[in-house]
């Protein structure tokens, strides 16, 4: 089971997805723990105070070292578990690719850490209490919550049991470094579009085929840079 603790300013914002879905249910079937803790719980003060002006000058607030160093050291070792692997969730940070997801759901405890703001005071990096800087992307959230829930569901689903198909791990979007073939279900036919012909041939050896084909072909079209990591093989496109 993987341990995955999440620290924020705004706890309530995990209370629905934590109990929906896929999530949800591992997480009430015992396969996974995801707890949530207050980071204004650590601060000082009658209110709580976790932010303040930049020195410099300059527009907004930063996230003070000491609260942030506070709830991390609190909750990154705990007697009778391991050592928790401590994740920022920043723009500046490491960009979230499925190699990484697979490193995470790897480890048994994950503290994830929410900025919000202008970021964290920078001593906060450089006292060593991240031990990796994630990213969604190139863009700006309002804060790091949406990010660390991506990344949960994306660390969970790989947990055994979880994906109730295990099989559908194996084939979806850039395991291997290609995009997922596309997928039909009833009906057969929609807006004039038929299913095609060969998924309900029953042939499976064709179908993997045309799937292996299709996949390579959408990833050709949308995503060539994957194709750098793994070109194709030969036989790849037959189908």
């Amino acid at each position: 089971m993987i341990r995955i603790e999440i620290l924020t300013i705004f706890p309530p914002y995990f209370e629905s997805p934590l109990a929906e879905s896929l999530l949800g249910k591992a997480i009430a079937d015992g396969l996974v723990e995801v707890t949530v803790s207050d980071i204004r719980a650590f601060a000082e003060g009658k209110h709580r105070k976790v932010d303040d002006e930049p020195y410099g000058g300059g527009a907004g607030m930063v996230m003070m070292a000491p609260v942030v160093a506070a709830a991390v050291e609190s909750r990154r070792e705990v007697p009778g578990l391991p050592r928790a692997w401590t994740i920022l969730m920043t723009p500046e940070g490491r960009r979230l690719d499925h190699a990484a997801v697979e490193g995470l759901a790897a480890r048994e405890r994950l503290l994830i850490v929410c900025g919000r703001y202008e970021g964290i005071d920078e001593r906060a990096r450089a006292v060593g209490l991240f031990d990796e800087e994630i990213s969604l992307g190139d863009f700006v959230l309002p804060g790091g919550e949406a990010a660390a829930l991506a990344l949960t569901e994306a660390v969970t689903r790989l947990v055994p049991g979880v994906v109730g198909a295990a099989e559908s791990l194996e084939s979806e979007s850039f395991r291997s470094e290609r995009l997922d073939y596309p997928h039909y279900t009833r009906p057969r036919e929609f807006r004039g579009l038929p299913v095609p012909e060969i998924l309900l041939s029953g042939d499976h050896a064709r179908i993997e085929r045309w799937r292996r084909a299709r996949a390579l072909e959408r990833t050709r079209q949308r995503r060539p840079d994957l194709l750098e990591k793994r070109p194709p093989e030969p036989g790849e496109d037959a189908g």
